[in-house]
Parts: structure tokens; C-alpha cells; sequence
């Protein structure tokens, strides 16, 4: 029989059958988050305490995985990370069961609107409906913020044992100023040091009110959802806003009833999504096998140890919240004696939370990477492809897409990655071009080729060439298209599809991929 594996808060020494690799990979993914998602080396070493060597065998490691890419002497998040959080939101159901509620009540009042689960003594955003005006909320899925200085925050305290009381208290003075929290500025005097006054009277009242406790200016109301099982609360719903636009009174007295009707409604979604259990999604398949390939080809640069761990956190997901030792082992074709040692780490580093013999997955999660690419564009998340394939190729590439409402219909450039020639095609980001008389156009409104491309030759100038291939979103609709770009005596069109098109297709699949990755639970602007 297996021993039980042991709780031990992050501050803690690491149990002895902890994965060392394991806790400093992770380390080094949150490090990248709190750094915006770019780091040099040497600024991980600063950050992580970790030897040059130790750094570039993870940061190799994790580039191999697909979560970093390297640019020059830095380490980049990739969209590829994303799938660790998009791993504990599946599993927790409630952005998919809810997020069109919110998005809903956003545009009925025209301001953002949040959901938000509890982390420890903090609250932490799951779902993000912001509106795109100059002056607007920054926060984003998987940002961490101290219970006392939120709405949602009292909200979750009314719920706290005794035991999670004793640690806000010693979070708060060990942490004065907030200096753990990277997404919020330093506490302020205003800041309430009546939390605990505060949240009785939340407990009363059954909502919240925030008047600038972030900072002065931002104002927020919030209302908790309640699992229809338990009655306690699930996550919080917050409408927020900017002094400018609505007091803090005012919140209550016209947002406030507004927002409790919408809270009905994602509490009904909820009692009937209870009666229909999820249908397990396909789990991670091959990751033990390609682990082990992987330190074959690269030698001692490939932590496999890290690896295989990494590939635990992706056995949760949708319909598979809640998984045993034997669950994981299973998912993830790897040995038990490897998964509990995985599962022994990341309880001790409060990723994973154990009731029994079930392992379920915490909003720690989402500190590996989400939060600074939950804010991305698709012209953010190609222009790495985009110039990897220029280089290649050594032909000027871009991706465009339908400008909205054009008659005729026009497209418009929103990424390109110029070609080192003296004679190159020079179109800038913000083009606009008839569809009709481009390849990318042609690809967009689906008149391509069997072989899933569009032409162009000479149509739009003299001598210029393009062919072009479709980027689909994940319900396969065309919505960019990307496309390699010659002169006419570089290559004949038969030497476009034989010698660009395969390079072609492979790029925007790549794209493609990270699209689908980084929009399951956010929304990824084309531009």
C-alpha cells in the first residue's frame, strides 16, 4: 500500500522524495511570469538563485516542451505554456459554464467583469471581460491579488477557518507592502486594516464593495456564486470600474442589481451543469514515451525529470478535476513511482491539493505562464513563426486578415517579417489591400486551391508572386491567412507550391496551434 503523501506548506523544506528539478523548473516558469514573460539568463539566475548551468538546462528543457522559445540571450514564454492553466480551468469547469454570463453583463453595462476563485489568502482571476478603451482595468486571467485590497476578497474570508485567518495574518506581516504580488502597486495607506471588520459585514450583506483599495481611481462591486452542492462559494463576480465613470456609491445603488441578476443566472448554469457531469476529454497521450526520446537526442541538456513532471500537471483537465495516483500514472504513461513523486512535489509547492486518495489541481496553476500571455494577439503570437519562417526561406512573409464590414472586401496586414534582399516586397502592418486581387485575400474567403492554398501572381504589382494558406480558430473557421512573398525570377509558380508550400503549411499550423491553445479561455484579438 502507498504511504500518503505529505502537506507541506511552499515556505517549508521539501519533502525528501521531492523532484529538485521539478521545483526549480517551476521556479524558473514563475520567475518568466512575474517578469512579464521575458528573462535574460543571468536575470533568472538573479531571480531563481539557481547556477548558470542549472538555467540553461531547464530553459533548454522547456523549449523543447514548447513553453519557452529562445530570443538572443533571453528566455520567452510560448503560447504552449498556456496548456498547464488551460489544464486547471478545464478541470474547474467554471470559465467554460460562465464566462458567456460575464461577457454578457459586460457589454450590457459596458464595463469589465471578472471572475475570480480563491488561492490561500488571496483571490485570483479565472475569466477576464475588459473593455478596449484608453483608460481600462490591466488585470488578467492568473494575476494574483491580496484578499484584503479586492471585493471578492472578504467575500472568501467570510468562509476562512481559523487556520486561514492565522496565515493572512502572517502573510500581512510578513508582507507590508504587498511586495508578493507583482500584478497589484505597493499597499497603500488607504489600503483597509479592518479586513477582518469588513468581512463580517460582507457576511451580512452578501456583497462588496472595493473604493480604490488597488489604487486610487478603480472601484469594484462583487457578488459570490455558490455551488449548488455545497452552497459555499464557487468563484466571485465583479463589475469594475474607474471613479471617473461611477462612484463607489454609485456601484451599489445602479451596477449592484445588475450584477446579482447575472449571478442568478450563472448559479442556475450551475445546478444544471451538475446534472450533467462532464465527459471526460482525452488525456495527454505518448508524453512518457516522447520524454524519454527527447533525452536520447539532447543528452544531458534535457531534464527528463522535469518533463515527466510537467506532463502530470496535463492528466487533469476536463471531466478529470479530481484524479488518483493510479489516474495520473494512467493519463500519463508514467511509472507510479514517478507520478507520486511529481504529485509529492507539487503538493508541497501548492499546486495540487490532496482530499484522501483524489489529487485536484490548484489556481497556483495558473502562475506558470498564463497571466502574460492571456493578454496576447494572434499578430503577437505569429510574429515569432513568421520570421522563423523568413529566415528560412529567405523570402518576406506576413498574416493578414478581413478588415470587418469592407465592401468589396479588403484585407488587412497585422504581422510581417521582412527578407534580407535588395529587392524585397515592402508592405507595413496596417496595409489595407482589395481581397481579390491578393493570395491572402483568396485564402480568407476560402477560394483556395485543392491543395488548401491561394495564388497570386502578378495581379496586385509587376513581377510580385505570393501564395497563401488559412489560419483557422478552433471551430475551423477561416480567420487570417499567412503568405510567403517573391519576385517572379526567384521562382516560377510550380517552384512556389513545391519548394514555399510545405514550409508554408507547416508555419501556419504552428500558428494555428497556438491560436487554439492560447483562445480556449481567453479571447485573442486578431490585431
Amino acid at each position: 500500500m502507498t504511504a500518503p503523501l505529505p502537506s507541506s506548506p511552499v515556505a517549508h523544506e521539501p519533502p525528501a522524495e521531492a523532484v529538485t528539478p521539478l521545483i526549480r523548473g517551476v521556479a524558473v516558469l514563475e520567475a518568466l511570469t512575474e517578469a512579464g514573460g521575458t528573462l535574460s539568463a543571468s536575470a533568472l539566475e538573479r531571480r531563481t538563485g539557481l547556477a548558470r548551468s542549472t538555467v540553461d538546462r531547464i530553459t533548454a528543457t522547456l523549449s523543447r516542451m514548447g513553453y519557452v522559445r529562445p530570443d538572443g540571450r533571453e528566455a520567452v514564454l510560448t503560447p504552449g505554456v498556456m496548456e498547464l492553466g488551460n489544464a486547471y480551468l478545464a478541470a474547474l469547469r467554471l470559465p467554460a459554464l460562465l464566462d458567456a454570463h460575464a461577457d454578457a453583463l459586460a457589454d450590457e453595462l459596458d464595463e469589465s467583469v471578472s471572475l475570480a476563485v480563491a488561492d490561500r489568502d488571496g483571490i485570483r482571476f479565472i475569466h477576464q471581460a475588459t473593455r478596449r478603451r484608453a483608460m481600462s482595468v490591466s488585470f488578467r486571467i492568473g494575476d494574483l491579488l491580496p484578499a484584503e485590497r479586492t471585493a471578492p476578497g472578504p467575500l472568501f474570508a467570510a468562509e476562512w477557518t481559523e487556520r486561514e485567518w492565522a496565515v493572512w495574518r502572517a502573510r500581512r506581516a510578513a508582507d507590508p507592502t504587498d511586495a508578493g504580488f507583482p500584478a497589484v502597486p505597493p499597499r497603500s495607506p488607504a489600503a483597509a486594516d479592518d479586513f477582518e471588520a469588513w468581512t463580517e459585514e460582507t457576511r451580512r450583506s452578501g456583497w462588496a464593495l472595493d473604493d480604490q483599495l488597488i489604487e486610487p481611481g478603480l472601484v469594484a462591486v462583487s457578488v459570490p456564486v455558490r455551488d449548488p452542492g455545497t452552497g459555499r462559494v464557487a468563484c466571485v463576480a465583479s463589475v469594475v470600474s474607474h471613479t471617473s465613470r461611477h462612484t463607489a456609491a454609485d456601484l451599489r445603488k445602479t451596477l449592484l442589481p445588475r450584477l446579482r441578476t447575472a449571478v442568478t443566472a450563472m448559479e442556475r448554469e450551475l445546478r444544471e451543469a451538475a446534472a450533467r457531469p462532464a465527459e471526460p476529454g482525452p488525456p495527454p497521450s505518448g508524453l512518457a514515451v516522447w520524454t524519454t526520446a527527447s533525452k536520447h537526442e539532447l543528452g544531458r541538456d534535457f531534464v527528463e525529470s522535469l518533463a515527466r513532471g510537467l506532463t502530470v500537471l496535463t492528466a487533469f483537465g476536463e471531466g478529470r478535476s479530481a484524479l488518483t495516483l493510479t489516474d495520473v500514472a494512467k493519463a500519463t504513461g508514467l511509472a507510479r513511482a514517478t507520478a507520486r513523486r511529481a504529485l509529492i512535489t507539487y503538493e508541497h509547492l501548492g499546486l495540487v491539493a490532496a482530499d484522501g486518495r483524489d489529487f485536484t489541481l490548484t489556481p497556483r496553476v495558473l502562475s506558470l505562464g498564463y497571466p502574460p500571455l492571456s493578454r496576447t494577439t494572434l499578430a503577437r503570437l505569429a510574429a515569432p513563426r513568421l520570421r522563423a519562417l523568413a529566415d528560412r526561406l529567405h523570402e518576406p512573409t506576413a498574416l493578414a486578415v478581413r478588415v470587418p464590414g469592407a465592401d468589396p472586401a479588403e484585407i488587412q496586414y497585422v504581422a510581417v517579417a521582412a527578407a534580407s534582399r535588395v529587392l524585397t516586397v515592402d508592405i507595413t502592418v496596417g496595409t489595407r489591400l482589395p481581397a481579390s486581387r491578393t493570395a491572402l485575400g483568396r485564402a480568407l474567403l476560402g477560394l483556395a486551391e485543392p491543395g488548401g492554398y491561394a495564388l497570386a501572381d502578378q495581379e496586385l504589382e509587376s513581377g510580385l508572386r505570393s501564395i497563401a494558406v488559412p489560419v483557422r480558430d478552433r471551430a475551423g473557421r477561416p480567420v487570417a491567412a499567412l503568405n510567403v512573398a517573391t519576385h517572379a525570377a526567384r521562382r516560377t509558380l510550380a517552384e512556389c507550391v513545391s519548394e514555399v508550400l510545405p514550409a508554408l503549411h507547416a508555419t501556419a499550423a504552428q500558428v494555428q496551434d497556438d491560436l487554439h491553445i492560447a483562445s480556449r479561455f481567453t479571447r485573442v484579438p486578431l490585431s
